[in-house]
């Protein structure tokens, strides 16, 4: 039954030997109390059975078919190994009769006896020499053939491709009960490590990088049967082997705990249960231990984090903070029983380091400032008098709100000035906005705004009721579409014949347009003193056609001006 189930179960795992110059580890396995291990490289008889030595072990025993199959599953979990490997079965020196009758031949095992149910040599018995054998002679097992690996006779002192060890403990325990799809690891004493192993002996230990969980499977003296413990009390996840629980494991809302059945008491490990201990004759504040060879004897203690006060019974806390070295690497605050670590600003602690938080704005392709948004974002901030571009906001433009607003001015060419769009520049470094109303291109109502404007498009539009930068329909040859489709035109009526004129309407509008001329001469005379001939620069919006229209009108008042 014990062959079957190892069929099912046995699996190589890797093996690691302490010093460089030991032979290459391959694989290892337990059965119940005994372990096997396999070493490659080459190796004589003597250096095999030192190397398991050093392990606290020998070279391995084949006494049934159970060994064998544990000796065949561990070869086939390795197709590297050569087909020779010692084990611990040797005839002593010197030179005797012809080959005794027995399974072993006349050879004893290393640990001095010649006891089995299972031999496997390569050669029938009596298939000899005739005369005596002569010592000393070894055992090694051969995988050249089908079936079990056979036994071969060689000279001890000529190298093997390996050799097998057997180890013996005294208790085990059985893998890591998990629910769900927690996986573990595991390192023996011996070295060998690995995940699926069908016993693991005294001194190993057991990882669930899942849960961060470090095991080690220990046995009270002369007990035949080990469990899974850790130094720290208390229980561990529920669902790793009831959380280490020698009754049951309550997960609960906060840690889980370890529970007793009714008349026994939870030990100090916080795993175990016990008889309940006897009351403390004394007050103490946090715990209290009795002695059981002086009676009415007791010692209080306290939780960790605390130490014990003066008059023997009560705990002060103990300021962590204070010790030496800092547990902490920046700053350390006390706390009730224990302490927390802080870092400094612009640091974060990242498991148990402080480590220095990046710079949002390293490498931002920011115009003029970039400004930090929490620890992962930023925003492109611009100066006084500039706000970033509409659609490329790490670029900044002149912006102003107002009817006048400073002008940009270089530093070292005084002269050098610059307004935002639809401002013009006026005296004093100052940017006047150009109302763009006074052009007269809105046909309906015209509302003039902080370098910008906006036409309220009349009845008799194209665009009744229309607030935009135009009116006007869109022209042959333009593209454009939503404009009202062109009707059949319309023919103008017949003037009516012209009446004869007053001389004294003539002299009047006469003297109107005189007027009038004489009113627009003194207006381009006061822009032109404000403005500045020399260093007069008229700074304009260009996003609409309408634009064009002032700049056209500017450029016909100078003209006049020459005139």
């Amino acid at each position: 039954m014990l062959g079957v189930l190892l069929l099912g179960v046995l699996a190589p795992a890797g093996l690691g030997l302490p010093g460089p110059a030991e032979p290459l580890p391959r694989g290892g396995q337990c059965v119940e109390h005994e372990c096997f291990a396999l070493f490659a490289g080459p190796a004589t008889f003597p250096a095999a059975s030192q190397a398991c030595g050093r392990l606290r072990g020998h070279l391995m025993t084949v006494r049934s078919s159970v060994a064998a199959e544990v000796i065949a599953l561990l070869l086939s979990g390795d197709g590297g190994v050569g087909p020779l490997l010692w084990i611990g079965l040797r005839l002593p020196e010197g030179c005797g009769g012809p080959e005794p009758p027995g399974p072993l031949r006349g050879f004893q095992w290393v640990t001095g006896d010649n006891r089995t149910s299972y031999s496997r040599w390569a050669r029938p018995a009596g298939a000899g020499a005739a005369g005596p054998r002569c010592g000393p002679l070894c055992a090694a097992v051969s995988a050249a053939e089908p079936g079990d690996p056979a036994w071969e006779e060689r000279p001890c002192g000529a190298a093997a491709d390996g050799f097998l060890c057997e180890f013996h403990f005294a208790a085990s325990c059985r893998p890591l009960a998990a629910g769900g799809n927690v996986s573990s690891t595991y390192a023996t004493p011996f070295g060998a490590r690995g995940a699926d192993f069908q016993a693991l002996p005294v001194g190993s230990s057991a990882a669930v990088p899942a849960l961060g969980l470090e095991l080690r499977c220990s046995a009270p003296p002369g007990a035949a049967e080990a469990r899974w413990a850790r130094e720290a009390p208390g229980a561990w996840d529920c669902g790793v082997e009831r959380g280490g629980c020698e009754h049951t494991c309550s997960p609960g809302a906060g840690p889980p705990r370890c529970a007793c059945p009714d008349g026994a008491a939870l030990q100090p490990d916080g795993r175990s249960c016990g008889p309940p201990a006897p009351a403390c004759p004394g007050p103490c504040q946090h715990f209290c231990v009795v002695s059981a060879e002086v009676p009415g004897s007791y010692v209080c203690m306290c939780a960790t984090g605390f130490q014990l006060a003066a008059d023997g019974h009560g705990c002060e806390d103990v300021d962590d903070c204070a010790l030496g070295p800092s547990p902490c690497p920046q700053r350390c605050v006390n706390v009730e029983g224990g302490f927390e670590c802080h870092c400094f600003a612009g640091y974060e602690l990242v498991d148990g380091e402080c480590q220095e938080q990046p710079d949002p704005c390293s490498g931002s392709d920011c115009e003029y400032q970039c400004q930090p948004l929490g620890q992962a974002s930023y925003r492109c901030v611009c100066a006084e008098g500039f706000a970033p571009v509409p659609h490329e906001p790490h670029r900044c433009q002149m912006f102003c709100n107002q009817s006048s607003c400073p002008a940009d001015c270089d530093p070292y060419s005084p002269d050098t000035c610059q307004c935002p769009d639809g401002y013009i520049l006026d005296e004093g470094a100052l940017c006047a906005d150009i109302d763009e109303c006074d052009s007269g291109y809105c046909p309906g109502q015209c509302r003039n705004l902080p370098g910008s404007y906006e036409c309220v498009c009349g009845p008799d539009s194209a665009f009744p009721g229309r607030v935009g930068a135009d009116c006007e329909p869109v022209r042959d040859g333009d593209a454009g579409s939503g404009e009202p489709p062109a009707g059949p035109t319309a023919q103008p009526p017949a003037a009516p014949p012209a009446a004869p004129v007053h001389s004294g309407v003539l002299i009047g509008i006469s003297i109107a347009s005189l007027s009038l001329v004489v009113a627009l001469l003194a207006l381009l005379c006061h822009l032109r003193k404000k403005q500045g001939a020399a260093r007069a620069e008229l700074e304009y919006k260009c996003a609409s056609p309408a634009k064009e229209v002032v700049l056209q009108h500017v450029r016909t008042e100078r003209t006049l001006q020459r005139l």
